[in-house]
């Protein structure tokens, strides 16, 4: 088995270090492909208007300067041309992509783009405790996530799914077991615009998301994370609401 591995963090990046270590649990044969600094949220986006710059970092490891999407196209399509990967791995991820995050995530959009490839494609996520992203418990993902990728190929899913795999933030031993989830929704009022000044009193704006206590709905992935389980949620390339569809065409017949 054939196994191209990326992330949204960066070449560097701890994650994509464990990452590679959970690929050669399941195969010899990893290839690394990763944006040579930190793509997060950028999402499923292409470089279009810029040349892709491809770096040879190591045996089988390579950087470019571009997106997640653009490392699965040139892993893909020009590093493994010759013999490609049979699963693509996107991760480990240092924090959740959990709920709405998946339409922001780069780790999220690298997994897409190997389904759109033709390729199995799984995007592996690390929780870490509030406020200390340098603490993000990577043995937690390390532990558990070959085994569950093991489990997820003996299934045959139909074509244009990925899988999201999000692991909680606590020690492996303290795992709660494995959850299938539905996509959860935090509430939006989560999300803020921090406002600063620079030296000539213009202003300028950071992102920002407020900490907030609540109880996600059961099933989904929000709630399987904070009873400190692994949730594994497979989402569809396939974006059509079914049930407006059928509406709509009676609406517009």
């Amino acid at each position: 088995m054939r196994i191209l591995i990326t992330n949204d963090d960066g070449i560097h990046a701890e994650g994509l270090d464990v990452l590679e270590r959970i690929a050669r649990q399941l195969s010899d044969e990893v290839v690394v492909v990763a944006p040579e600094t930190d793509q997060s949220g950028v999402a499923h986006s292409l470089s279009l208007n810029d040349p892709l710059r491809l770096r040879h970092v190591a045996p089988n490891r390579y950087a470019v300067k571009g997106t997640p999407t653009d490392c699965v196209i040139m892993g893909v399509r020009r590093i493994m041309r010759d013999a490609p990967p049979d699963i693509v791995l996107s991760g480990v991820n240092c924090g959740h992509n959990l709920a709405e995050d998946v339409t922001y995530s780069g780790t999220i959009a690298a997994a897409m783009e190997g389904t759109l490839l033709g390729v199995r494609s799984f995007a592996l996520s690390q929780g870490y405790p509030p406020g200390q992203r340098d603490k993000a418990p990577f043995d937690c993902a390390e532990a558990h996530g070959a085994g569950i990728i093991r489990h997820l190929l003996d299934e045959a899913l139909d074509p244009g799914i990925l899988v999201n795999i999000n692991f909680p933030s606590c020690r492996p031993e303290d795992v709660q077991g494995t959850s299938v989830t539905v996509q959860g929704r935090r509430d939006a009022t989560y999300l803020e615009l921090d406002e600063r000044f620079d030296g000539r009193h213009n202003p300028y704006y950071w992102i920002g998301f407020s900490r907030q206590r609540s109880t996600p709905p059961r099933g989904t992935d929000l709630a399987a994370i904070a009873d400190s389980r692994i949730s594994i949620t497979p989402l569809r390339l396939d974006l059509t609401d079914e049930n407006s569809l059928t509406r709509l065409a009676a609406r517009f017949s």
